[in-house]
């Protein structure tokens, strides 16, 4: 084969590749791609403004998305959750222009998109979708240098980030040189991730990136993601059907209707707590106060000591301590060490308490697990309480279920 035809060859198939990559391009050097028509969109503070957006597809009887206005606080995380067709996925899809909207303003980073070539565009926001959309002739290296390669990185640069990212997502290198075929479905949603970071865009969309796998893996790259951002601080819009998972997620949360009519938006815990009406109630389902649980952590409440006493005790003080309580045990204390937890009892034909034998307690937590979780312990225990460790193992108090139901109110 001639150099001619290998250059065009080679052209051909960086163009495919292009092609084939434009709506996970995210921004390389971000100075380079700024339109020079770039124009301010308010706030700096605001790095997705939606002005007056409507969507509507030819030959559809009603608009897909209907007057939408609404800001994502740079650096946040900002969930769209609501039943199927209420255009979630249209208006993510518009962000980045795989789908041009019918009316409206949309601005990224304080640049209007229109004003943006798509390519451009794109190199600013990286995305994820459910399918995740790996090329599968591709190794793993090969896939997350994809953005870097079509932004023209040198070779030491690209590994450097490619090592970087699959340390960041928490898999090990050795994946780099398997194809996707070979990895599970949570390796391959964190490697779409690692690609859609690759080129350190300031935004990103995430279009029910874990709806595929099962819940356990599911819930880990939740908690993944949340960990994720704490280091890297983007701003991340993520559809969802699943009203548990934007609570989790969300910093704030944008519950929509059919024809992409917003219902409300707000905090997690404000949606939860003062639905904006009826069709948010229903949404919301009958356990509003189990996810409201899982926005706050014993930190969040006023501990008390519990139901304890010192080893150097007397049975007779301890009895005093479980029967205040309303309990048959008492736990033991050595200094500010919780040993464990004794029946009363048991304790009778003692001199002090800490000569009893001890049971160790079944719910033991931090000051930051989410109180959902606390609940799970505490009806999972023979005690029906979750004691509250620091991380050094002191004992700092005792959570029962009636102080769950206080936290809520």
């Amino acid at each position: 084969m001639s150099g001619a035809a290998q250059r065009a060859g080679r052209q051909r198939e960086h163009r495919h590749d292009q092609a084939a990559a434009a709506p996970y391009l995210a921004l390389g050097d971000r100075a380079s791609t700024v339109s020079a028509h770039a124009t301010p969109s308010g706030d700096g503070s605001t790095a997705i403004r939606l002005v007056g957006v409507e969507k509507q597809f030819e030959g559809a009887a009603a608009p897909a998305v209907t007057d939408l206005s609404l800001e994502v606080p740079e650096g946040s995380i900002v969930a769209f959750v609501g039943p199927s067709g209420c255009g979630k996925t249209t208006t993510l899809k518009m962000i980045n222009r795989l789908i041009d909207p019918t009316a409206g303003e949309i601005h990224v980073e304080g640049t209007e998109i229109g004003s943006l070539p798509k390519h451009e565009l794109r190199r600013r926001i990286g995305y994820v979708i459910q399918q995740i959309g790996l090329f599968p002739h591709l190794t793993i290296a090969a896939n997350v240098a994809t953005v870097p390669r079509l932004l023209g990185w040198d070779k030491r640069r690209i590994q450097a980030r490619v090592d970087e990212l699959v340390d960041l997502v928490g898999l090990d290198p050795e994946v780099l040189d398997r194809y996707p075929s070979e990895l599970s479905g949570g390796q391959q949603q964190r490697i779409g991730v690692a690609r859609a970071l690759a080129a350190d865009p300031p935004v990103l969309l995430m279009d029910e990136p874990y709806s595929a796998v099962d819940p356990i893996v599911r819930a880990r790259l939740q908690d993944e993601l949340l960990a994720l951002q704490q280091r890297v601080h983007k701003t991340i819009v993520i559809v969802t059907h699943d009203i548990d998972e934007a609570v989790k997620l969300g910093d704030r949360v944008a519950l929509f209707n059919v024809g992409g009519i917003l219902e409300q938006y707000g905090s997690p815990s404000e949606v939860l707590s003062a639905p904006a009406n009826e069709f948010v109630e229903e949404f919301l389902g009958n356990e509003r106060g189990l996810k409201m649980l899982s926005l706050l952590t014993p930190g969040d409440l006023d501990l008390s000591a519990g139901c304890v006493v010192p080893a150097h005790a007397r049975p007779l003080e301890a009895e005093q301590v479980a029967k205040a309580h309303g309990f048959d045990w008492v736990g033991i204390l050595d200094g500010d060490q919780l040993r464990g937890w004794a029946w009363v009892a048991d304790l009778a034909e003692l001199t002090r308490v800490g000569d009893a034998p001890t049971r160790l307690f079944r719910a033991a937590v931090t000051t930051t697990t989410p109180l959902r979780q606390v609940l799970d312990g505490i009806v999972n225990s023979h005690t029906r309480v979750a004691v509250v460790l620091a991380d050094d193992q002191r004992h700092l108090g005792m959570i029962t279920i009636d102080d769950l139901a206080e936290g809520i109110q």
